[in-house]
């Protein structure tokens, strides 16, 4: 349940959004392309991040690029 924690946690990085287009999933509400967001955990394939709702939520690394 480490992930419960994840809020709290010191910023990792911060990435830019560069889209919200998915193929599968809504994130264009989640998302705004061109704001920067505060990465709190990452693994290979997603970022975790507070995102438009002011919650934890993980995305792939494809909607971002690295400021």
């Amino acid at each position: 349940m480490i992930h419960k924690d994840w809020e709290n946690n010191i910023t990792i990085k911060q990435i830019e959004c560069v889209h919200a287009n998915a193929k599968k999933f809504v994130v264009d509400t989640m998302l705004t392309p061109g704001k920067t967001y505060d990465v709190k955990n990452e693994t290979e394939e997603f970022y975790f991040i507070i995102d438009n709702s002011n919650r934890i939520a993980g995305f792939k690394k494809e909607y971002f690029k690295e400021v």
